[in-house]
């Protein structure tokens, strides 16, 4: 993948990424609860961006929510990851994009576990993951 993924083309997007990956990091789209390949997954080692291939949760903050996505209780760096409001589909909510290729992730909520309170509610179809041997 190029440096500068943040200047890459429409073009160049469909040709790196599945048509699922293109709508949920792309157009902000949301795979159906329980579909994703992470929801129930339950390796070692780390969940990347599929866009760009930076580092963003660790198996270790991964918990079941029960919410039908992959949840986290936090990011391997908090400036892996921005917050921005989302005001869309009348509801107030945080999503959660990729600091590198400003990819949509998914969203964040307040009402995670300890030890930060977080849900980072993500899509299966944002995430690589990266088997800890693999590393």
């Amino acid at each position: 993948m190029t440096q500068d993924v943040k200047n890459k083309t429409d073009a160049e997007w469909r040709e790196l990424l599945s048509p699922d990956q293109y709508r949920v990091l792309r157009e902000k789209g949301t795979e159906p609860a329980f579909t994703g390949q992470y929801h129930d997954f339950k390796g070692d080692g780390v969940y990347r961006c599929a866009a760009c291939g930076v580092e963003l949760f660790d198996a270790t903050a991964k918990y079941d929510s029960g919410s039908g996505w992959p949840s986290f209780f936090r990011p391997v760096e908090a400036e892996s990851v921005i917050e921005r409001a989302d005001d869309s589909f009348f509801m107030r909510r945080t999503e959660v994009l990729c600091a590198k290729c400003g990819s949509h992730l998914g969203h964040v909520f307040p009402d995670g576990p300890e030890p930060s309170g977080l849900r980072y509610c993500m899509n299966s179809a944002s995430l690589d993951f990266t088997s800890r041997g693999e590393q």
